[in-house]
């Protein structure tokens, strides 16, 4: 399938699985709740667990937010110029009409902007946010290798597979919470090192 096809996919509220910079995600359309409810259900995945989103730029971002407090702000602007495009995936407050399956019980999204560019030009095509959620079923290995995708997510995706480039592989994309005033705390190690992040910001378990 072509990225155009794709774009018109999840556009129409279906699934697709495509390229990440670390992984293949299995996505859709961030706002479509029936179409996320369709992911949690091939993925065999927990309601009660988010979703991550990426966006292809920080306009795509603004789209998603709500309202940030200035020192939110400004930790986020030093991320956008020292981390994005990158893997590197911050909870951040989000809009409250978002479907559930995209927000935690505290407000709270998943968003990166991708490196990837094809991930980033899905988004733009389709107008907006894709789910980023890894594509396996629950309990089993992510992979970089279209090989190794799990037949029946490609069944579900309706074969809707964007499958090169192939991500890089290694671990996944870091997962932070920025707390303000540059602080952050780190909720999952991944493809960014902490050290790079410590260049930046003060680290904290508070979360």
């Amino acid at each position: 399938m072509d990225i155009q096809a794709a774009a018109d996919a999840v556009r129409s509220g279906g699934v697709v699985i495509y390229p990440t910079e670390t992984l293949y995600a299995l996505g859709c359309a961030a706002d479509n709740a029936e179409a996320c409810a369709l992911v949690a259900a091939l993925k065999n995945r927990p309601q009660s667990k988010p979703f991550p989103l990426i966006v292809a730029d920080m306009a795509g971002l603004r789209e998603l937010l709500a309202p940030l407090p200035q020192a939110l702000e400004i930790d986020l602007a030093l991320v956008a110029a020292r981390f994005w495009p990158g893997p590197l995936s911050v909870l951040l407050p989000t809009r409250p009409d978002l479907p559930s399956l995209v927000r935690d019980t505290q407000g709270l999204t998943s968003v990166r902007i991708s490196p990837h560019p094809l991930a980033r030009e899905l988004c733009r095509l389709a107008g907006g946010a894709i789910v980023a959620t890894s594509a396996n079923a629950s309990g089993q290995p992510a992979t970089a290798d279209p090989g190794q995708l799990d037949p029946a997510l490609v069944a579900g995706s309706a074969g809707a597979v964007l499958d090169q480039p192939w991500p890089a592989g290694g671990a996944p994309s870091t997962l932070v919470r920025l707390l303000g005033h540059g602080r952050l705390a780190v909720l999952r190690s991944g493809a960014v090192p902490t050290l790079a992040l410590t260049d930046h910001f003060a680290l904290t378990s508070a979360v």
